[in-house]
């Protein structure tokens, strides 16, 4: 038996004690060194050589992740331990850093009770240290520090001693800002972090060393001893006198909250269903003996077991044979294999229990943020993602024959990661994948080719526009092609706080259910009467229903939201999705006869009037923005502003700090995927670095828009010239 499958036993003869168990997650900015980190963790677990830790990088186990040293996914392992004597678990899920992959973050803080966040002190808090710990604490997981690469300050920077100090306590100072800003109310203080109490380490993961007050207690260590061995390079004696195994595992396992305490503020945070139920308190108090309840928030593929969903446990016990029921769908599945992670591998177990994260085969269509239950309850809020695509490229089979197998590849990647998105050009028959950046289309791509075998060509990256109004129209007409029916829609903007509501996931698309739904969408600024009516919500936009007694709408009523669902789906002016649309069919004249009012007669009597009304009110695009940070010799300053400004760059704030100069910019999509990073480098001989991350959609200068439109159109193979309103008034 190979120690994976030792540990693993070890780890499910562990988790029925609940008070033992931690659900932790790494997160950071790219390249701060969480699976440098890791490394350790699963060295003291025995899953991997001390003498490898650092190198190994482990959890990077994809051929991908190893060319590139860089985490691409999120990885789960579970890990038992002895610490004072006593057993255990560590479900530990080592996240990405980069932007681009940020959804795989998003996704695991669902799973998580607390986070060790890792920073670079050189590079400092960096805009992904930010959003992913915002992240992390909305979805009320608890932090901890740890100060990765201290030794850069002393052996880079050449600080002294008095130097460092002040730079780890303005960090620390800085991160508690933050807690303060972002945390839940009631935490916000009892969650800060400090030295004293044991919630921050300093350390090197890369050379296996870190200090934290249970260290310099247990090993009589001081501060000035560790840099007096770090300023000699003596990476022995400070492994010995500083594990950093025993220095993390401490501050997990003591500060960190185990599911039985996580779940009683968790779960009404992020369960709104009624917390006195049966379900409710069973999943408060984690208790094993109720009906299994588990949230999935990951989903991998397997060649021969199929579809792995990776769920969090919540309640109850989840084994072979156990019979779910998945959100939406009214069949129970039987379970067939329940598995434990261990980074690329997988252990079959008998069992996971609550508080735990469990591998479970045999549920078929299953998604990301489903909720798996015994017994049928109302699903878990779903899981928000905080950035959209906003690059796609075109993907062919290079071979016609491969085209079933590219369909399925797609289906496969887009299900388990949600912030992909993969239509199909009906004009050109080319599926268009759409990512967070180049680099999330540039990963697609590659395992498209390489863990598919399928050879694809690919386009040049496209950016992702939007179509939206800021007028209103009303009153105009639309008439089916027999001429039997009639339909009279008012067309405006929607209200912003509605947009937003539906941007940020409050309001999911469909049919909004109940009063609950019309008491945010007034107080979102939206009339009660306009509330009452909402029938449904598509593309961030909405369709009302303001008439009186028509006859025969309910009957139509389906056909007609297709109609409006299709017309968002496909803009008149660029052919590009619509958003912050609000349409409200005023009046009918329906035809009495079914047989003269089915799909060919009802679906361009509703969808030609929206077209004419848009085109009418003024279309205009939307463009994706990203927000720029950019570190800098302060030489290269007034070069690398006026390079941002030439590229339609605004510039929003500068900092210097030395000789480095901080520069945040705005900038459109559009400027940034093609030859950005060239021209960059050339400017700043190499030496600039830049982050980028999703800064929403904003409207493209007047004097662009005819261009970009022409340029969209011709590559859809449109006709240049956009359409008038005439051409879809009868």
């Amino acid at each position: 038996m190979v120690r994976k499958e030792l540990v693993a036993e070890e780890v499910a003869s562990i988790m029925g004690n609940i008070e033992n168990v931690r659900n932790v997650a790494i997160i950071a900015h790219v390249h701060h060194g969480k699976t440098t980190l890791t490394d350790s963790l699963l060295a003291r677990a025995g899953i991997i050589s001390k003498t490898v830790a650092g190198d190994a990088l482990y959890t990077n186990y994809e051929a991908i992740e190893k060319d590139r040293r860089m985490t691409i996914k999120s990885a789960n392992i579970s890990l038992a331990f002895n610490y004072k004597s006593a057993d255990y678990i560590i479900n530990l899920i080592d996240t990405p850093g980069h932007v681009d992959f940020g959804g795989h973050v998003t996704r695991s803080m669902r799973a998580v009770d607390g986070v060790v966040l890792v920073i670079d002190p050189v590079e400092g808090i960096m805009p992904q240290t930010e959003t992913v710990l915002r992240q992390a604490l909305q979805e009320k997981a608890r932090p901890v520090l740890f100060v990765n690469k201290v030794d850069r300050l002393l052996n880079e920077l050449k600080l002294t001693q008095e130097q460092t100090f002040e730079r780890l306590l303005k960090l620390i100072n800085d991160i508690n800002g933050f807690i303060l800003r972002y945390a839940p109310e009631e935490f916000a203080k009892s969650w800060l972090i400090n030295v004293e109490n044991n919630a921050v380490c300093f350390g090197s993961a890369y050379k296996k060393w870190a200090i934290s007050a249970h260290i310099m207690k247990k090993y009589n260590v001081t501060f000035k001893q560790i840099f007096d061995y770090t300023e000699k390079n003596d990476e022995e004696t400070l492994q010995r006198i500083a594990p950093i195994d025993e220095a993390t595992l401490s501050m997990v396992i003591e500060h960190l909250p185990n599911p039985k305490t996580a779940q009683k503020y968790r779960i009404p945070w992020l369960w709104h269903g009624n917390i006195d139920s049966v379900e409710g308190k069973a999943m408060q108090s984690v208790d094993r003996n109720a009906n299994a309840t588990a949230v999935i928030f990951g989903i991998t593929n397997d060649q021969h077991s199929g579809e792995v969903a990776i769920g969090r446990v919540f309640s109850g016990v989840i084994k072979k044979g156990t019979e779910l029921y998945v959100s939406g769908n009214p069949v129970k599945q039987r379970v067939q294999q329940v598995n434990l992670f261990m980074g690329p591998e997988r252990v079959i177990v008998d069992s996971v229990s609550a508080g735990n994260i469990a591998g479970i085969i045999g549920l078929n269509n299953v998604a990301i943020g489903d909720t798996c239950s015994e017994v049928e309850m109302e699903p878990f809020e779903q899981i928000k993602h905080y950035s959209q695509p906003v690059v796609t490229k075109a993907i062919e089979a290079k071979d016609s024959r491969d085209m079933t197998k590219l369909i399925e590849a797609l289906r496969e990647l887009a299900k388990s990661d949600q912030t992909i998105l993969v239509e199909l050009n009906q004009e050109t028959g080319e599926h268009l994948v759409s990512g967070m950046g180049e680099l999330h289309l540039e990963v697609i791509e590659t395992k498209v080719r390489d863990d598919y075998k399928i050879p694809i060509t690919t386009s040049e990256p496209i950016v992702v526009y939007r179509e939206t109004i800021e007028k209103s129209v009303d009153n105009v007409e639309g008439k089916s092609p027999n001429r039997h029916s009639r339909f009279f829609v008012n067309i405006a903007p929607l209200e912003p706080g509605v947009a937003k509501l539906i941007e940020d996931g409050t309001l999911k698309a469909g049919k909004p259910k109940g009063k609950l739904h019309w008491d945010v969408l007034i107080e979102a600024g939206m009339s009660r009467e306009e509330a009452r009516g909402v029938v449904d919500i598509a593309n961030r936009s909405v369709l009302i229903d303001a008439t009186h007694g028509v006859q025969y709408l309910n009957e139509v009523m389906e056909l007609l939201i297709e109609a409006f669902e299709e017309a968002m789906a496909d803009g008149p002016l660029a052919r590009e999705k619509c958003s912050g649309i609000k349409v409200s069919i005023t009046d009918a004249t329906i035809h009495e006869d079914p047989v003269h009012r089915g799909p060919a007669q009802i679906i361009p009597a509703m969808r030609r009037p929206i077209y004419a009304g848009l085109l009418t009110a003024g279309v205009i695009l939307l463009e994706p923005k990203q927000k720029f940070t950019v570190n800098i010799p302060a030489d290269y300053m007034s070069n690398i502003i006026t390079f941002l400004q030439s590229k339609r760059g605004q510039i929003l704030d500068i900092q210097q700090d030395n000789e480095q100069v901080t520069i945040t910019a705005k900038m459109p999509v559009s400027e940034v995927i093609k030859g950005f990073s060239n021209e960059m480098r050339g400017i700043t001989s190499g030496k600039a670095i830049w982050y980028p991350e999703y800064w929403g959609y904003e409207k493209l200068p007047k004097d662009l828009q005819d261009t970009v439109v022409r340029d969209i159109r011709t590559r859809k193979g449109q006709p240049p010239e956009p359409p008038a309103p005439s051409q879809f008034i009868d």
